[in-house]
């Protein structure tokens, strides 16, 4: 049970961050579908920035980790403002603009890796090798049964994550720029009217999804991966995107589904090798999330409610 929550944490937790981008971009109004772009790219620049300065540092050393965080939320940000540029200022497809950023990631950072590689470290090499990142157990409260499994191995960027939901919880339902973003999904021309520039709203929450689809993409980098390369596009933006919609664009209730998502991953593993099944059969158990999520958009899609301006191209001249 114990290993069930941990992995199931260690899954969910970089996924949840990356569908709170999500909600930021969505809820003013702009359709993200490039989040698995976003956070591949972002996976990239902090692979990037780890490897090159990892000889300053001694080998046990953890500033590479979080130098990596960092550049990947900024790699992440500037990304994502090819998004913005072309769904706010070129009034382009929401849809189009997000498919085309994703394909566009996954064979720009392929390229790059490779060249990176070849011309600065000498080696024929299509990844970035990081590692896993240490782990953390909290002394004391992870002897609790069941709730001590939640403090126990804890990756560092699990606590990080924590700490930015709760600050984009805050930002998003307690500040007067969360209600000028939500207003702008539901009725830009009011917010216009009001004297506020939709696009600068709109432009900062897609930025602040490329932040943190960078930040879920470095996660994911230093502990599922342990280096960075093509297979860090393996669907991970789409499980998110999933785990928002059935969160009804809520914070809260998408932690619920991403946290549904994790331990069903991380169960399924677990089944198998309790039941000593083959090693192959651990890649099939890999669908379990993507099947739960077809199956609860199935009974549950009925029920969302999506912001009432998403995926409209805001035309002042319109009102």
């Amino acid at each position: 049970m114990n290993t069930v929550i941990i992995d199931g944490l260690s899954f969910a937790l970089p996924l949840f961050i990356m569908a709170i981008g999500g909600i930021y971009s969505e809820k003013s109004g702009i359709t993200n579908l490039a989040i698995e772009g976003l956070q591949g790219f972002g996976a990239f620049t902090g692979a990037l920035a780890a490897i090159l300065v990892a000889d300053w540092f001694a080998g046990n050393s953890a500033m590479p980790f979080y130098i990596a965080m960092l550049f990947a939320v900024i790699g992440g940000t500037l990304f994502s403002l090819i998004h913005a540029l072309l769904c706010i200022r070129f009034k382009a497809n929401m849809v189009i603009s997000g498919v085309v950023i994703n394909i566009l990631a996954m064979a720009l950072t392929s390229f790059l890796t490779k060249q990176i590689n070849a011309t600065v470290f000498g080696a024929a090499s299509d990844k970035f090798v990081l590692g896993v990142s240490n782990r953390i157990t909290v002394p004391g409260i992870s002897r609790i049964p069941v709730l001590g499994a939640v403090f126990t191995n804890m990756y560092p960027f699990e606590i990080v994550i924590v700490a930015v939901s709760l600050g984009a919880w805050f930002v998003m339902y307690k500040t007067r720029f969360g209600m000028h973003l939500r207003a702008c999904g539901d009725n830009p021309h009011a917010v216009d009217a009001a004297g506020i520039k939709v696009g600068k709203v709109r432009l900062a929450a897609v930025m602040v999804s490329g932040a943190l689809s960078g930040l879920g993409g470095i996660c994911f980098a230093y502990s599922i991966s342990a280096n960075f390369s093509g297979n860090i596009y393996v669907g991970y933006g789409y499980l998110a995107i999933a785990a928002m919609i059935f969160g009804n664009w809520k914070i809260l209730p998408t932690l619920g589904a991403c946290l549904l998502f994790g331990f069903a991953r991380s169960g399924g593993y677990r089944i198998v090798q309790i039941m000593e099944m083959p090693s192959s059969y651990q890649d099939l158990v890999m669908i379990l999330p993507y099947v739960l999520t077809l199956l609860l958009l199935v009974f549950f899609s009925k029920h969302n409610r999506a912001p009432r301006a998403l995926g409209e191209i805001y035309d002042k001249g319109s009102r």
